[in-house]
């Protein structure tokens, strides 16, 4: 199993989830957040006086899914939030050791 987060810009959310659920992914967890990378932030205008915001909004989507879906998931995620410019977000995989539904106490892929 795969432990997927993807930060995204906020506008591209709906587009996202959308693919995901194409894909069968039933379970997403989105959170607000926010953070810079290589764009270093943003100019921003508060009661006439100017200054610079280096956290920029972002939303961040954490999905568990099967190894064998991880890489559409990746790829659906990537294609799908690019809007070919900085501040696009990143995509982070990483192994997922196991997972447990609290209600059954189910493990593994059962539990996803």
């Amino acid at each position: 199993m795969k432990f997927i987060t993807a930060i995204i810009k906020p506008f591209k959310f709906v587009e996202v989830k959308d693919a995901l659920a194409g894909l069968g992914v039933s379970g997403l967890t989105v959170s607000e957040v926010s953070g810079y990378g290589r764009q270093k932030g943003q100019t921003e205008v508060y009661r006439g006086a100017e200054y610079v915001s280096s956290m920029l909004p972002k939303l961040k989507l954490e999905v568990a899914v099967p190894d064998d879906l991880a890489d559409r998931v990746v790829e659906v995620v990537r294609q799908t939030a690019n809007n070919a410019e900085i501040g696009d977000g990143k995509i982070f995989v990483v192994e997922l050791a196991d997972v447990v539904r609290i209600r059954t106490g189910e493990h593994g892929e059962l539990a996803l």
